[in-house]
């Protein structure tokens, strides 16, 4: 036995002195792989598929404590402590979006609620706000999306009384700095000169906009001409026509003590003037810009096709939306009709879905879609009116119907990962007038759900008739051409309006 020092540490190194000792180490080794190879054997022997396992059924989700309140202002408040960790979040719900901006000044919704928090407050400036909250690695967002308002903050919970004031700040005293605006209308306008760069991202927006129509609130883009139209005048004007505490919902989740949150609540916001004039804005009517028709956008560098057909679809409250859940449960995933289908039988889509899609207060679409050769792209389109046809015809099987329950139950328990992600979907239940056991009235009927109610769903909300059909790919590589589907295939200019061409050097 030899002994040696590597890198200061003492190693001990073993050296076979005879024949006989190198004998043992290799009967040795081979104990060991043959102990080895047993356990594999064993393991394998064991191992079952899949579908053979049986699993516990999911236990019973109930929502956890809550708080609801209304300060006298009209601001309703719900509370859900969570000791866990020494967190807590908060976030605000404003009745308001960008649909209710004006047509000519679109993007006016979204620039309001980045420089509420961009700009400062009468208090602290940005980079003051900045400082103190970076300083305590809290945060305070703001933004307004398409049907709502939305404000959060995030804080430890020795922090929570001083980031809770920054928020009330923010969301009751913004300056709506001109300079702030101007940098938010300059990224504005990047985004713009951007926006045809991604083909996904061109049949999303036109397809929108050949359902809702262009000039619809669910469809209409921004434009470098509504951008600069927008001034510093219109986001005071925005702001103060709709945000009033009898016009928000503010839920706060996190390690707290619910009575003392209640008091800082009380405080930061109970002074804040309701106004008694403010009314549930009128919603914009919908109704299908088109009952039909295949369109195109050309772009020649693409070597694929992306392509969405469907049409104008329905709301979360009808009473057949599990159903039509279930209908999607069938149509998508691994296992599901169109993955073995279009994807795995024809092989012809990388990606493939189809899915009644529906919205909270408004009608959401039926879109089917996916990405595929262009070589392939009349197949691919005639694959996907087939199974549309195919599943209003042939009923689905018991094995497809316990697939597409079975998935949507387990993803159940996904709506309640966690006390914020509870919280967050009680808060918007009410914000849209909803019951707050929706979401387990929709389990029960999913439960529920038959073959003959997907069939029949399928046969009275699907219209085969009525698909409009998107292709953004490359006009002379689509062979056979798309005229196979209609004779008349209307094109799509995508070219942004006031755009300038880069100067060639």
């Amino acid at each position: 036995m030899q002994r040696y020092k590597v890198k200061g540490k003492r190693r001990m190194v073993f050296k076979i002195q005879n024949g006989k000792g190198f004998i043992y180490a290799l009967v040795a080794v081979f104990a060991c792989l043959v102990l080895t190879c047993n356990f594999s054997l064993a393991a394998t022997a064991q191992a079952k598929h899949y579908s053979e396992l049986q699993l516990p059924p999911l236990p019973e989700i109930k929502l956890p404590k809550y708080e609801r309140f209304v300060l006298q202002n009209g601001l309703v408040v719900y509370l859900m402590e969570d000791h866990e960790l020494p967190l807590v979040n908060g976030t605000a719900f404003v009745r308001t979006g960008n649909r209710l901006e004006p047509l000519e000044k679109v993007g006016l919704a979204g620039f309001t609620g980045a420089v509420m928090r961009t700009g400062g407050t009468k208090k602290h400036s940005a980079d003051e706000l900045n400082e103190i909250l970076e300083q305590r690695a809290a945060s305070v967002e703001v933004g307004i999306g398409e049907t709502s308002g939305s404000a959060s903050f995030d804080a430890l919970s020795e922090d929570l009384e001083t980031v809770f004031g920054l928020f009330a700040e923010v969301m009751r005293s913004p300056v709506f700095a001109q300079g702030k605006l101007d940098l938010a209308k300059t990224q504005a306008k990047g985004g713009i000169a951007r926006r045809n760069d991604d083909p996904d991202s061109i049949a999303s927006r036109e397809f929108k906009k050949l359902i809702y129509g262009k000039d619809s609130p669910y469809a209409r883009t921004i434009e470098y001409a509504t951008v600069d139209q927008v001034s510093r005048e219109d986001l005071l004007k925005f702001y103060q026509q709709y945000f009033h505490p009898n016009n928000m919902i503010l839920g706060i989740v996190g390690d707290f003590n619910a009575k003392k949150m209640r008091s800082l609540v009380q405080a930061k916001f109970g002074d804040w003037n309701r106004n008694p004039g403010i009314a549930k804005p009128k919603l914009p009517k919908v109704s299908p810009a088109n009952t039909g028709g295949v369109f195109f956008v050309n772009q020649p560098q693409l070597t694929q096709s992306s392509v969405l057909i469907g049409h104008l679809g329905g709301r979360f409250d009808n009473p057949d939306y599990a159903a039509l859940d279930v209908l999607n449960g069938v149509l998508n995933g691994f296992g599901g009709r169109l993955f073995n289908e279009v994807r795995s039988r024809q092989g012809l889509a990388y990606s493939v879905y189809g899915q009644w899609s529906p919205r909270y207060d408004y009608p959401g679409m039926f879109i089917a879609g996916g990405q595929t050769r262009s070589d392939a792209t009349v197949q691919f389109v005639k694959a996907l009116q087939a199974e549309i046809k195919r599943i209003q015809t042939q009923r689905v099987t018991a094995k497809e119907l316990v697939f597409a329950k079975e998935s949507t139950l387990n993803s159940f328990v996904f709506n309640f990962q966690n006390p914020n992600q509870t919280l967050s979907r009680l808060m918007r239940y009410e914000y849209y007038g909803y019951p707050a056991d929706f979401l387990f009235r929709y389990q029960k009927a999913v439960a529920a759900t038959t073959a003959a109610d997907v069939q029949r769903v399928a046969r009275e909300y699907l219209k085969p008739e009525r698909i409009v059909t998107l292709v953004v790919g490359n006009q002379t590589a689509i062979q056979p051409p798309l005229t196979q589907l209609a004779a008349q295939v209307t094109p799509i200019d995508v070219t942004i309006p006031g755009l300038r061409p880069q100067a060639k050097n």
